[in-house]
């Protein structure tokens, strides 16, 4: 069921922030290994234990730190991440899932907040990130109730972008990853960095912050570049600050040199 124990969680950390820090690396697609399951959270015969022995004050230190999966809190990536949700995304691993930012399913994925089942809820981003994705009140059904939804609902509702059949959901992944690679990578990565860091703002403040953000991208030799080729001139240069430079300016990397496929296998 690809559940994560400790020992997992700290490698998907350190391979996020490989991911992170890599300039080759534009986009990343993740996925389970097999056909059962996407994630079924965390696996709690390792994880109930530790959590058991750990004091309170250590444990709300959490807070602070990397969540569930490496991005559902505390680890910043700008870079489009894409969920391809193959079975089951319970618990932990529909946390996991709502921190990407598409999802693609499968027709026999199943989607569910389990953990009210146990007694406890959400911990990692599935009370915050879900009502904004869904809606508030798909959110409270999902999860008051503790149901599960299969794809199709979950495409009704906004969870999902597509559902496909099994065969094609890694395809289908990989056209919005080709889609995503064919545009200025730093204008992307700004763009989800001022709707992400805009959640919560006062609008003035939001707007203030998006332009910033775009007058920074208008120093960068991406951007000089790109619009160079829209109007068919030559780039003379631009004054002021320069944001990391695009390592290919010549285009002719391909879409498997710039995307990451991450398989959770446990």
């Amino acid at each position: 069921m690809n559940a994560l124990g400790p020992e997992q969680q700290m490698e998907i950390i350190g391979v996020w922030e490989t991911f992170r820090d890599d300039p080759e690396a534009w986009v990343a697609i993740i996925t389970g290994e097999g056909d059962r399951a996407f994630c079924a959270g965390a696996d709690l015969k390792t994880y109930t234990p530790v959590l058991g022995e750990r004091d309170i004050y250590d444990l709300r230190q959490d807070a602070d730190r990397p969540g569930f999966g490496g991005i559902t809190r505390g680890l910043n990536i700008w870079k489009p991440i894409i969920a391809a949700v193959n079975g089951y995304a319970l618990a932990g691993g529909l946390e996991l899932a709502l921190a990407c930012d598409i999802r693609v399913a499968s027709e026999n994925a199943v989607f569910g907040c389990s953990e009210v089942q146990r007694g406890f809820h959400h911990c990692d981003g599935g009370t915050v990130r879900l009502p904004l994705i869904v809606g508030l009140g798909n959110a409270l059904r999902m999860q008051l109730t503790g149901e599960h939804i299969g794809a199709a609902e979950a495409h009704r509702i906004g969870l999902v972008s597509e559902v496909v059949p099994m065969e094609q959901l890694m395809p289908a992944a990989e056209r919005y990853a080709g889609a995503i690679c064919a545009n200025g990578p730093l204008g992307v990565r700004s763009a989800k960095e001022s709707m992400i860091r805009s959640l919560g703002r006062a609008l003035e403040d939001a707007l203030r912050f998006e332009n910033v953000l775009f007058a920074t991208l208008t120093r960068t030799e991406d951007f000089c570049r790109r619009s160079s080729s829209v109007y068919g001139k030559t780039s003379s240069g631009l004054e002021g600050p320069v944001a990391i430079p695009v390592n290919d300016r010549s285009g002719s990397r391909t879409l498997s040199q710039r995307k990451l496929i991450f398989n959770l296998e446990v």
